[in-house]
């Protein structure tokens, strides 16, 4: 990613108003937020382009909103926790303005081997130095990890609580005392209700985070959606698939490294052609016959899955392969995580 010469971040900016039958019981709160300048508000001509770090506890949504603000799926997702391994960097470009956003692994605290510490120098490797947070937590609740992730917070980064699933709160008058509860734990800029499968607030987010991006030329084409390469791609989508299909029952451990990816013109109506190779690595021989399945139906499913998947995601045909082995211990080997791509 090109370096860039970070001017001062902008004042912290007024919470958010969601809607008017909430604005009725939270309004003596949010005035207590403060205001951006009004010169801030206004803007300036010229492009605009910053860093916006979505972060949070594992599984609390940060991929499903990464790809909502993206406007395409480039990072995975899962009901299983820990699914993001690496720091995504997605692109979204409007008007004058370009959002580079940073999808991180959820902060690892229940287990201290190789693999969870890269995970963690990942996330703190992505909230060093950007111009915005999203400290993503679901609304009305916050517990032990969502503390912990709240203290790697730089005070000097303007960040948002962005409260998600929204939709699932019974009761919005209980946003009230929790809200409150939550501005003694951090100077947040800005309280965003949302659920991060509603277009609108979709919209609303990005119109907030432009705020914060610094007056200064794009880093990207405004076409890009994503600096991961097609590979990288390729290999969550099948990790994806994997853990779908497999639910609890395999260890969050297991992963995937691409043997071969090659592209081949394509015939007749056909762009092009990519053939794939993939090893789905697992720790134990239990885990193996897991993925395989009944006369190998599971993994046959994965593949299905996978290749339908990455045929629209890279608008090509698309070939793929897959075996499975058995590498036992390999999330507490350093050497072994890193030759896996882990940081």
């Amino acid at each position: 990613m090109p370096t860039k010469n970070k001017p001062t971040s902008p004042p912290h900016a007024a919470a958010h108003q969601e809607a008017p039958d909430v604005d009725s019981m939270l309004a003596g709160l949010l005035k207590t937020m403060p205001r951006l300048a009004e010169a801030g508000e206004q803007g300036a001509p010229g492009q605009r382009c910053g860093l916006v770090a979505i972060v949070g506890k594992p599984n609390v949504g940060k991929s499903t909103l990464m790809n909502a603000l993206v406007g395409q799926k480039i990072s995975i997702t899962s009901r299983k926790a820990q699914t993001t391994r690496h720091r995504i960097t997605g692109m979204h470009t409007r008007g004058a303005s370009q959002f580079v956003f940073v999808d991180t692994p959820g902060f690892q605290t229940r287990h201290n081997n190789a693999l969870n510490r890269s995970l963690n120098k990942t996330v703190l490797g992505a909230v060093g130095d950007v111009d915005l947070i999203l400290f993503v937590v679901e609304a009305g609740m916050f517990n032990q990890a969502d503390a912990k992730v709240l203290a790697l917070l730089s005070k000097e980064v303007p960040t948002l609580l962005v409260a998600n699933k929204l939709d699932q709160v019974n009761r919005r008058a209980d946003i009230a005392p929790w809200l409150q509860e939550m501005q003694q734990r951090h100077a947040f800029a800005e309280f965003v209700p949302i659920s991060a499968k509603n277009a609108k607030d979709i919209e609303r987010m990005l119109g907030i985070c432009e705020k914060y991006l610094p007056e200064q030329a794009w880093w990207y084409a405004a076409d890009e959606l994503t600096d991961r390469s097609e590979k990288f791609l390729a290999s969550e989508t099948v990790r994806e698939k994997l853990f779908r299909l497999t639910g609890d029952e395999l260890p969050y451990t297991s992963t995937v490294v691409i043997d071969k990816f090659e592209e081949e013109a394509g015939r007749g109506k056909q762009k092009r052609l990519l053939r794939i190779a993939a090893t789905i690595v697992v720790e134990r021989d239990g885990h193996k016959a897991m993925v395989i399945g009944d006369k190998g139906e599971r993994i046959k499913r994965i593949g299905t899955e996978t290749r339908v998947e990455l045929e629209k995601l890279l608008d090509a045909k698309v070939f793929i392969e897959m075996w499975v082995k058995v590498r036992s211990g390999w999330a507490d080997d350093e050497a072994r995580v890193r030759s896996f791509g882990y940081e």
